[in-house]
């Protein structure tokens, strides 16, 4: 990706937050900034399943509210399938 596409990146993550969580179960997401992770609830606020924010292999915060396996370590996130649907495109 090139330069505009960082920068449109960085800016959107200002407005609306560091990094994304997802509910395991429904799909649900929210972003949330740094400073602010304490206040992330550890349920989904529209079915009470588990919403994941980090990685469980290695603790690291995740970007897209899309991701499936961990940029970091490659760990799987989450199913690649919600609702019958792919997550992500295949490349």
């Amino acid at each position: 990706m090139g330069k505009a596409s960082d920068w449109l990146r960085e800016e959107r993550r200002k407005v609306l937050g560091d990094w994304a969580a997802f509910c395991v179960d429904c799909g649900h997401v929210l972003r949330w900034f740094e400073d602010f992770e304490p206040e992330v609830p550890a349920a989904c606020p529209a079915c009470s399943g588990e919403l994941r924010r980090r990685c469980p292999g290695c603790e690291a915060p995740f970007a897209s509210a899309f991701a499936v396996e961990c940029e970091e370590c490659g760990a799987a996130l989450r199913a690649g399938e919600l609702h019958g649907l792919r997550i992500r495109r295949q490349a």
